[in-house]
């Protein structure tokens, strides 16, 4: 079974370190520690690494790999992710996500 990587890059509204902050700290909250994780970490942009293939529009970044598709469907639906949205969504102006299965 392949593992499936859920990576989600968050635009903020406003991008300043408190609210930059406030997000980085719900991740670790909300999204870490959910059945059938392998991998969790969250960070932040790195300003230094400017290149111009450097996509720089966001200010947070997650990334989750979870041992298989079912347990991405279980997370999806889980109330302490359900809550992050519900708490933090005025937050980002806009929320990409890349999921990718592994191989």
């Amino acid at each position: 079974m392949a593992h499936l990587s859920h990576m989600v890059y968050f635009t903020l509204n406003d991008d300043s370190e408190a609210k930059v902050l406030e997000l980085v700290d719900a991740c670790k909250h909300y999204l870490d520690n959910h059945p059938g994780l392998v991998h969790f970490s969250v960070g932040t942009l790195n300003k230094e690494l400017a290149r111009p293939v450097n996509d720089r529009g966001y200010q947070v970044a997650i990334n989750v790999i979870f041992d298989s598709r079912e347990s991405h469907d279980l997370y999806q639906v889980a109330p302490r992710h359900l809550q992050f949205i519900a708490e933090q969504k005025y937050n980002w102006k806009q929320a990409r996500v890349f999921d990718s299965d592994l191989v």
